[in-house]
């Protein structure tokens, strides 16, 4: 019975072809089930409830205050489970203005950060795969151009050991933006793990967004997000 969930596995991801070690001590039924190569791990890729084939929507700005019946908007509206959410407020920036200048009001920023981690032995991989043939884990993401300021998307993703606390490899991606030109647009943001060692049985995926507010609240949305396990490797010339 084991034997042909094995082949159902390779026939569906043609593992063989592709030099995966099948070991015959695998609950291969398992695997199958739970579908870890070609999927994406990331649980609510999408908090925000959009998608990067679709333009971003142009914010409303009404410049008016919100009503006194209501409390002004900090917090980001979204669907985020899945993600562990956190916001860290930000210092004013006043180096920009001139000694004795005085100013009425300033922007207020803030990050706002999602975070994920994803077992991936709860995800039907195993032991042999991942030290011995180390798939790629492919990373992707998508972020608004928001213009809010010259710094907002950061990406931090973390392979982890067994323990969940040690690193063995890391990417880290912190981009300044052209408030030159105003694009408006979705970026792409992606990464490639290959060749990290063995040991690794975690992914911690977390991004960081920048919002503002002055008057009214302005974020920066992410949609997207995916970790991918390639079942074969980039050849290289």
């Amino acid at each position: 019975m084991s034997a042909d969930w094995k082949l159902k596995c390779d026939s569906q991801w043609e593992l063989g072809a592709h030099g995966v070690p099948m070991s015959g001590s695998v609950d291969w039924k398992s695997v199958f089930e739970k579908k870890p190569f070609k999927r994406n791990l990331l649980k609510n890729p999408s908090p925000y409830g959009v998608k990067h084939t679709i333009p971003p929507p142009e914010p409303h700005r009404s410049g008016m205050p919100p009503p006194p019946n209501q409390p002004p908007q900090f917090e980001p509206n979204g669907n985020f489970s899945g993600w562990k959410t956190s916001s860290e407020d930000l210092p004013y920036d006043t180096s920009g203005i001139p000694p004795g200048v005085v100013v009425c009001q300033l922007p207020k920023y803030r990050w706002f950060s999602l975070e994920q981690r994803v077992d991936l032995k709860a995800e039907g991989l195993w032991d042999q795969l991942l030290d011995e043939f180390q798939p790629e884990i492919v990373i992707e993401d998508w972020y608004e151009e928001s213009q809010l300021h010259k710094s907002i998307y950061q990406l931090d993703v973390k392979l982890l050991g067994a323990d969940g606390k040690t690193i063995i490899k890391q990417h880290k991606y912190n981009p300044e933006e052209n408030l030159g030109s105003y694009s408006h647009t979705w970026k792409k943001v992606s990464h490639v793990f290959s060749k990290y060692g063995p040991g690794v049985r975690y992914i911690h995926f977390l991004h960081r967004l920048k919002n503002k507010f002055m008057v009214e609240f302005f974020n920066t949305k992410v949609t997207d997000s995916s970790i991918i396990i390639k079942t074969s490797k980039a050849i290289v010339k």
